[in-house]
C-alpha cells in the first residue's frame, strides 16, 4: 500500500483539479478545498483536542450515570445478590482503573508538552546564538594607546 495518499493537504495536482472543480460546480466546495489545502495539515490535532475537550464535558455525564447507578437508578438487578454485588465492586474497579488511566494521560499530556517547550527553547536558543554570531561586528584592531594626542612610547 503507498504511504502518501492522492488527496492530502498539500498543493497536488490531484487537490489543485478539486479545488478548481469545486469552484466551478459550487463556490463554497473549491473554498473548503482551499482551506483543506492550506490548513489541512492541523485537523489532526484540531480532531485531538475536539475530542479531548467532548470527553470532557460527557465525562460530567458518566459521573452522574455513575451516581445514578450507585443508587440504584441506572442498574438492571439480575435477582442474584450475590453477582449483582460482584458486578458492582468489578464496575468500581474499572471506574477506578479509568480515573487512574485518565490522570496518567494528562501527566503524560503534560511531561509532553514541557517535552515540546524545552525542544523548542533549545531550537530557539541555537537560533539566537547563530543569529548573534553572525550580525556580531567583526571587533575592531585597536590602535596604539596614545597618552595626550601623542604616541605612547616607553622612552618618556
Amino acid at each position: 500500500m503507498n504511504t502518501t495518499a492522492l488527496i492530502r493537504p498539500a498543493w497536488t495536482p490531484a487537490t489543485i483539479a478539486l479545488m478548481v472543480i469545486g469552484f466551478m460546480v459550487f463556490w463554497p466546495l473549491g473554498l473548503a478545498m482551499l482551506a483543506y489545502i492550506i490548513w489541512g495539515d492541523r485537523l489532526d490535532g484540531f480532531k485531538r483536542d475536539v475530542n479531548r475537550a467532548t470527553d470532557g464535558v460527557f465525562a460530567g455525564c458518566r459521573r452522574g450515570a455513575d451516581r445514578a447507578h450507585r443508587w440504584g437508578h441506572g442498574a438492571a438487578r439480575t435477582g442474584n445478590v450475590a453477582f449483582d454485588d460482584w458486578r458492582e465492586k468489578e464496575l468500581e474497579r474499572l471506574a477506578e482503573e479509568r480515573r487512574k488511566l485518565d490522570d496518567m494521560l494528562a501527566e503524560f499530556d503534560d511531561y509532553a508538552r514541557e517535552l515540546r517547550r524545552a525542544k523548542d527553547q533549545e531550537e530557539f536558543d541555537r537560533f539566537m546564538g547563530n543569529r548573534n554570531r553572525h550580525t556580531a561586528p567583526a571587533p575592531a584592531k585597536s590602535a596604539s594607546k596614545t597618552r595626550g594626542g601623542k604616541p605612547d612610547t616607553a622612552d618618556e
